[in-house]
């Protein structure tokens, strides 16, 4: 048996991977390392993201820094799996000759084995948790059957596979019994979860099922797709305390000429009229989108069109990527007309209009008090979120723990006393 220590980089359906890997590889009796243990693994793993440029290179540099370590102190196995190798095996094999083994996104028996003789197939259920105890993603679904053109997942993890609500529930009930109190439920396309195995959209019934865990206090969907929405989630969401009020929506643009070019098909009144659908239905929720910057042929003009819309919805949360050619895309044949500097410049001004945004929706909040959930401590704060609230993404609490009272993974009552564009500071009320 060998000490493991697993690098999970990219999305956090990376992470569910990722603990699944470890999970099984402690069962079969191996030795998992965390971030801060002072031993050096003789095996390292490195579970890479393959999504946009930004993020193989940091892939690339995680494996380049491990290879140098492997040669320095002799590691015994450097492994490399995931996305990247996904799309880019025989390139990395050329690169980088001191890596051992590489696996792919489908091949977490192939690594298994490789690493544990006696080992047959991988249990789903058997996760070893990255997150604080109290919160974990559940995985609903792999792979996506949208045709984004911009979008290499398609061509990583293949076409839309659901897992059965049984199952989902399943492994809810096993979280829930290790203290888990939120389940944060992902995929590449969550609202299109059941159509492969019930024929129809079964979000809303599955979301339903999970909150009615025992130990579940908060369940919340990140990556909810605009076209064609499913308006029972909706009313779940309104119904039911337990479903946080927090829509995740990619949006990617507003230009219906750049969404057709990017095989969104939704147009710019789809998307108003969604949203305003939205918060006709859900006047407290927070809405998240991200949007592309950059794309090929963006004009001056539609990039004042996706400004406009930024200042005029006034998203709760927003995110911002500059445009990527990923190749093996539609997208990918169009001529990348766009500098890296207007692109850069494009995503900062997005950024700005959303900081002042954020800025006074936070100032809204001072005296208000909130229901938040304690991730980690930070300095002299304790760190929590509330219900609009998804990790390592979206705003932070800040709460002033002078009695060093608070707990973490506790739900507590708390007075905003100060705001921030990002993050509001509170004390326990």
């Amino acid at each position: 048996m060998a000490t493991i220590r697993l690098f999970s980089l990219g999305c956090s359906k990376n992470t569910v991977d990722s603990e699944v890997i470890l999970g099984n590889l402690q069962t079969a009796g191996h030795e998992i390392l965390d971030e801060h243990s002072p031993k050096y693994p003789q095996i390292t793993i490195i579970n890479t993201c393959g999504f946009i440029g930004d993020a193989k290179e940091e892939s690339i540099q995680y494996i380049l820094q491990a290879e140098h370590l492997k040669k320095k102190l002799r590691t015994e196995k450097l492994i490399v799996m995931g996305c990247l190798v996904e799309r880019h095996r025989d390139d990395l094999k050329h690169e980088f000759p001191a890596v051992d083994a590489w696996f792919g996104v489908h091949e977490p028996d192939e690594l298994l084995k490789f690493l544990s003789e006696n080992f047959e197939k991988t249990n789903l259920h058997q996760r070893l948790l990255s997150t604080p105890q109290h919160y974990a993603y559940l995985k609903i679904a792999e792979g996506c059957d949208r045709s984004c053109s911009f979008c290499a997942i398609p061509l990583i993890r293949g076409k839309h596979v659901s897992r059965s609500i049984e199952s989902l529930v399943e492994e809810t009930e096993i979280l829930a019994n290790k203290g888990v109190q939120e389940i944060i439920l992902i995929s590449q396309d969550v609202t299109y979860y059941g159509v492969d195995l019930y024929g129809s959209k079964k979000i809303a019934e599955l979301t339903q099922k999970i909150s009615e865990v025992e130990g579940i206090e908060w369940v919340r969907l990140n990556y909810l797709y605009p076209h064609q929405f499913p308006m029972d989630l909706l009313d779940v969401m309104a119904e039911n305390p337990k479903v946080c009020e927090y829509i995740d929506i990619p949006f990617q643009h507003v230009s219906t000429r750049i969404l057709q070019s990017m095989k969104r098909t939704s147009t710019k009144e789809e998307t108003y009229n969604l949203i305003k659908t939205i918060r006709e239905k859900l006047p407290n929720a927070a809405l998240r989108t991200t949007l592309i910057v950059g794309y090929p042929g963006e004009t001056e003009e539609e990039f004042e069109e996706l400004k406009t819309f930024v200042s005029k919805i006034k998203f709760d949360r927003l995110g911002v990527f500059r445009y990527s050619a990923e190749e093996g895309t539609s997208a990918f044949e169009l001529d990348d007309d766009i500098s890296d500097e207007i692109k850069q410049a494009r995503m900062d001004e997005i950024m700005e209009i959303q900081q002042d945004i954020s800025l006074e929706k936070n100032q809204e909040k001072v005296g208000k008090k909130l229901h938040v959930l304690t991730d980690r401590f930070e300095g002299e704060y304790v760190v929590g979120r509330t219900m609009q609230d998804s990790p390592e993404v979206d705003n932070e609490v800040l709460i002033l723990d002078e009695d060093e009272t608070v707990e973490l993974g506790k739900f507590y009552t708390v007075e905003i006393t100060e705001a921030d564009a990002f993050d509001v500071m509170a004390k326990v009320s």
